[in-house]
């Protein structure tokens, strides 16, 4: 991935074209520019997690284990992107800037409620806290050392750390 490899201004849009197998001027068809290049690449991958926040479970706290195991498995599988948008979202210019920051406050929003929904007995600061601890977390796979990541069912221990940060939390509250 070239904005991974090379930053995001530090990539142009020929480069981006010959890497898909297209002329620069040919990415043109399909995109504005590489600023919407970046906001489809975010966007896409807020679209799944996005979808993995709504509850389904009856149960709220195995709607939550099933949301951080989403989450873990999306994170694992998905280490280049995670990194792009660690590294890079603060170079989305509007209007992608604004809309993706009006998509990530209705993340958050939606991941306290799962948190909230899993454990009333916290407070609006400590789920706020908690549930960008797990995210932090989940995320955080993106720079673990390779040989982390060679460990079988890291994406249930992952989650197992992340409900003990939860319960953690609650009984620090």
């Amino acid at each position: 991935m070239a904005f991974q490899e090379k930053g995001f201004h530090g990539v142009g849009m020929d480069e981006l074209g010959t890497r898909a197998g297209l002329s620069g001027p040919s990415l043109y068809r399909y995109f504005s520019g590489k600023d919407e290049i970046l906001a489809t690449l975010l966007n896409e991958a807020m679209d799944e997690l996005l979808a993995a926040t709504a509850p389904v479970e009856e149960d709220p706290a195995a709607d939550l284990r099933r949301a951080l195991r989403h989450h873990a498995e999306f994170a694992l599988a998905n280490r280049a992107l995670v990194t792009l948008y660690q590294r890079e979202v603060g170079s989305l210019v509007d209007p992608w800037s604004r809309s993706f920051t009006r998509r990530r406050g209705h993340y958050t929003r939606r991941w306290e409620a799962l948190v909230a929904r899993a454990r009333p007995d916290l407070d609006d600061a400590t789920v706020a806290a908690t549930s960008q601890g797990c995210l932090g977390l989940v995320f955080s796979v993106s720079s673990w050392p390779d040989r982390t990541l060679v460990r079988p069912r890291l994406a249930e221990l992952i989650v197992d750390l992340a409900l003990r940060g939860i319960d953690g939390a609650a009984s620090a509250a």
